[in-house]
């Protein structure tokens, strides 16, 4: 009787350890409530059944209609793209071919007031998903890093500047100074504002994060947005297009950052999102 009792108790622990080995980790949702904001995240493991993917539409569309056209999980708002022309501005990589180019962009290219910047905006930052045997890998590094060896470039989604380790806005062309007077500063880095951004933690996780305003010209501003990031332990964190452009979709509801002065919600289209879909 003691011999099957063992015997069943082993059979009963290889049983839960086999379980709990191959279980596949939940995506974490999570909402802070702070004084001008409330903020929402995603958390997607990296060693779970959730990978994360660049999608492009050739015209704008919201992150709503991106999660029924591909049946996405999550959907986030991505890179920033010229809503005239509908070009994108940020580089753009998708399964390994180049889908958005900024160099493709007359409006970009062809601006005499861009010229002086365009070295800086062509190796802004980019959040990158490679393939590295077996394993998916995640990173955030200027257009410039080269792939790391025994990898594969999968997916690209330019943006900027980087929060985390460091905010990356001088060197990356978003703002400029000329004898200590701002003369540049495309995306109101000092002030409130609807955000979002992608952050990697030190286990290589994915943490997705918008920012919604409670009130007209309310939100976060970026030292804000990167405090906040820090606050929350990851090493690297990468803004991307924010303002109008905020939006999660996210367990069939989708979140928008922007309020007008009539006090609604700003539900704008946009290029490229990022995509939380079944590996």
């Amino acid at each position: 009787m003691g011999k099957f009792f063992l015997h069943y108790l082993l059979l009963l622990i290889l049983v839960l350890v086999s379980s709990i080995a191959t279980a596949a980790p939940n995506l974490r949702y999570q909402s802070y409530n702070l004084p001008t904001a409330v903020i929402h995240t995603l958390l997607i493991p990296s060693r779970s059944r959730w990978v994360v993917t660049v999608a492009v539409n050739p015209q704008l569309a919201t992150v709503t209609e991106f999660a029924t056209q591909s049946g996405a999980i999550a959907v986030l708002n991505g890179g920033y793209f010229d809503p005239e022309n509908q070009l994108s501005t940020s580089y753009l990589v998708q399964n390994g071919k180049t889908v958005g180019n900024p160099l493709d962009n007359p409006r970009l290219v062809n601006n005499p007031d861009l010229t002086p910047y365009l070295p800086l905006i062509l190796n802004r930052s980019e959040f990158r998903r490679y393939q590295c045997g077996n394993k998916t890998r995640y990173d955030i590094v200027t257009r410039n890093e080269p792939i790391p060896i025994g990898c594969t470039l999968v997916d690209v989604l330019g943006g900027g500047p980087q929060l985390l380790p460091e905010l990356t806005a001088v060197a990356e062309g978003f703002v400029a100074y000329q004898e200590e007077k701002l003369v540049r500063d495309v995306l109101g880095i000092a002030q409130p504002n609807s955000r979002t951004a992608i952050a990697i933690t030190p286990e290589g996780d994915l943490l997705w994060i918008i920012v919604t305003q409670k009130q007209p010209q309310q939100g976060l501003s970026l030292a804000q947005l990167a405090d906040f990031c820090q606050s929350l332990g990851v090493k690297k964190a990468l803004n991307l297009d924010g303002g109008s452009s905020t939006s999660l979709y996210w367990d069939n509801q989708t979140y928008y950052g922007k309020i007008s002065d009539q006090q609604e919600r700003i539900i704008r289209p946009v290029k490229s999102v990022l995509l939380t879909v079944n590996n």
